[in-house]
């Protein structure tokens, strides 16, 4: 068994190049800092729940919210993983 929060490739010759591992990583990465950005730049605008109410704007803030921390965590995993498969022997 193991302590990682999640399985880690084994560098071998009859695998994946710890190179290519770490650029397909390296690749997601990137590309989930982008769809960041992205969701970022669709935030809610108050001007656009203020006719549903008061409660709506923050709903929709939480839920916006919720969505970027999903995408970080992505990212902290990923990065954990680049480091493992990094460091692996």
């Amino acid at each position: 068994m193991t302590d990682k929060p999640f399985p880690v490739p084994t560098i071998h010759s009859n695998g994946t190049s710890r190179e290519q591992l770490l650029d397909q990583v390296c690749q997601a990465h990137f590309a989930v800092i982008k769809a960041v950005e992205a969701l970022e730049r669709a935030a809610p605008n108050g001007r656009d729940y203020y006719p549903q109410g008061n409660s709506a704007l923050k709903l929709a803030t939480e839920a916006h919210h919720a969505r970027v921390v999903k995408l970080v965590d992505v990212l902290v995993e990923l990065a954990r993983l680049a480091e493992e498969i990094a460091d692996a022997p």
